[in-house]
């Protein structure tokens, strides 16, 4: 973690004084820095992640359940970090769009989750 934090630091400083001779190249540095901290999160997750696989089918839920949350937290993440770098590159209306984007992908991935639910609410009303 605290090598996430230093090379955050880094990029921070590095992007704030390029940004006044080379706006371009602070884009850029912000960036790499973003990309080479969502790679080294990935790894430390890798290992939540399994405890979550063994706590799921401890409970006998449905893989699926796991898989779709994975997935909609990996989607929040990415986007976040899009919109951030668009924004960051003075597009605030694209980091807008792809915000949009991200929240109606999330909605799709949702649906058999949700459609589930009711299922199981319809068996439940006598």
């Amino acid at each position: 973690m605290v090598q996430i934090i230093g090379i955050g630091l880094t990029a921070t400083v590095l992007a704030a004084l390029l940004r006044q001779q080379m706006p371009s190249f602070a884009t850029l540095v912000s960036l790499f820095a973003g990309v080479l901290i969502l790679l080294l999160l990935v790894r430390s997750i890798s290992g939540a992640l399994d405890t979550f696989q063994q706590l799921t089918a401890a409970a006998h839920m449905n893989q699926m359940f796991l898989q779709t949350l994975i997935r909609i937290l990996g989607i929040a993440y990415v986007v976040e970090f899009a919109a951030d770098i668009a924004r960051d590159a003075g597009e605030s209306a694209l980091g807008g769009r792809i915000e949009l984007a991200g929240k109606i992908g999330i909605v799709l991935l949702a649906l058999p989750i949700f459609k589930d639910v009711l299922d199981v609410i319809v068996r439940m009303i006598p």
